[in-house]
């Protein structure tokens, strides 16, 4: 037997239900005499009569009933899960992977995430916080959130936040005992609290800029941490100079427990979030 034209199935059953061609041709929006062919080519192809036609009324004959019988609950089944699955142009679900650090998950990233979540209850986002950049699309991420200056061609960037800056900061206590640099190369004779990038085990050089002039220092210290506010505490306490978001000492800047030094040579850096040009055209409804 040829292949199910499952089309005349559905047309089968609404037949069936109605007990008559005219109403189940208004119901499907059909000619009746489509409908009266189609229903004849699906009995000629399975080889058996599944109507019996009368001038006022159709009925099912006992291989319809049980054609019916059997067709019916699946075609239900079919017709819900397709309605479920519509749901999703409504309402967005799936499992969302980002990299970023942790300056960025409080300071951009969460606010704005906090409503959504509520909002959306099918969304699951799982969050790894480091302090390097990450390959997204090798390492099976959606998106990562980084610095403006840090984004590969195969990337589309949007801006989620703004403009914000590095500063480097110390305690008036370590200031006083092992004085102010006044050029970042000076730096290389003080205690300075490291970051380590946590991908490729390397220590982050520190980039400055004044005039168009950058310049990038590797810095040396007793303590080397890969977390933001690890680096706050161990300032404050008086152990080196740190090289930190801004916005995150603020609080700190503003009580004096720690002093920004080199203020002329930190420049403002734009946050972004990057996502591959693969990821943008793909969704993910992964649970």
């Amino acid at each position: 037997m040829s292949k199910t034209d499952f089309n005349q199935l559905v047309w089968f059953q609404v037949v069936a239900e109605e007990r008559n061609f005219t109403r189940a041709a208004a119901r499907l929006g059909v000619a009746q005499s489509t409908l009266s062919h189609a229903i004849s080519q699906l009995e000629t192809r399975m080889g058996i009569r599944l109507l019996t036609r009368t001038t006022r009324n159709v009925a099912t004959t006992m291989a319809g009933a049980r054609l019916l019988q059997t067709t019916a609950p699946r075609m239900a089944e079919i017709e819900d899960e397709i309605a479920a699955l519509m749901e999703f142009r409504e309402r967005p679900s799936g499992t969302i992977r980002l990299t970023l650090s942790d300056h960025a998950l409080e300071s951009v990233v969460w606010p704005k995430l906090e409503p959504v979540l509520v909002d959306y209850p099918d969304i699951k986002v799982e969050m790894i916080l480091d302090s390097t950049f990450r390959n997204i699309v090798e390492e099976g991420f959606d998106a990562g959130v980084r610095l403006g200056e840090s984004v590969e061609k195969d990337m589309i960037a949007v801006r989620i936040g703004p403009d914000w800056r590095l500063v480097a900061v110390a305690s008036p206590q370590y200031l006083t005992t092992r004085g102010v640099p006044s050029h970042p190369d000076e730096l290389i004779q003080h205690l300075c609290i490291n970051m380590r990038h946590e991908s490729s085990g390397g220590l982050y050089a520190w980039e400055f800029e004044k005039d168009g002039q950058s310049l990038r220092v590797r810095v040396h210290g007793q303590l080397t941490f890969n977390n933001s506010y690890a680096m706050i505490d161990a300032a404050v306490s008086g152990y080196g100079i740190a090289y930190l978001p801004e916005d995150i000492v603020r609080s700190h800047l503003a009580e004096g427990s720690l002093i920004i030094v080199l203020e002329d040579w930190c420049p403002c850096s734009t946050v972004i979030i990057f996502i591959s040009r693969a990821a943008d055209r793909t969704s993910r409804h992964s649970g």
